[in-house]
């Protein structure tokens, strides 16, 4: 057998399968919506495991507003609650479910994993309320526009 054939014949097919890994890792496992929103297609597992940190970014949102709105305002707790949902939180993502979330969804997901981990940083170096709830205003802003954009549906 020709060594340069069967050379090139395994540089197209490393090309190949970059070309389609590169091709998931941007686009994801997705599909248009009936609703105009992009459907994320996930194993049933894979889908609660984003819900519950969905819901996980949530609480501690809701644990920073609470801790604001409180009259002791006990900051250390607020701090808690935001470094909670920060980048420790999602360093342990699968990497076949991070393939499966097509790369916007993705970027704003860590945008605000790292945002949490800011967040507690102003909130421990002393940042007003009004400049907290501003920083909490636009990573909102981000899971709304997400949510507006995305939904999960089950891969059959």
């Amino acid at each position: 057998m020709n060594w340069r054939v069967l050379g090139l014949g395994t540089a197209v097919l490393w090309m190949v399968t970059v070309g389609v890994i590169v091709a998931l890792f941007v686009q994801g496992h997705t599909r248009p919506g009936a609703d105009g929103r992009t459907e994320i297609l996930l194993a049933p597992a894979e889908r609660d495991l984003i819900l519950t940190e969905m819901r996980q970014l949530l609480k501690s949102v809701h644990g920073v507003v609470t801790v604001l709105g409180s009259p002791d305002q006990n900051l250390k707790a607020a701090e808690a609650a935001a470094r909670s949902a920060g980048m420790a939180m999602a360093a342990d993502v699968n990497p076949a479910v991070m393939l499966k979330l097509p790369l916007p969804f993705k970027q704003m997901g860590m945008s605000i994993h790292k945002d949490m981990d800011h967040l507690a940083d102003g909130i421990a170096q002393g940042e007003s309320s009004v400049q907290i709830l501003n920083r909490l205003s636009s990573m909102t802003a981000r899971c709304t526009a997400c949510h507006d954009m995305y939904r999960f549906a089950t891969a059959k």
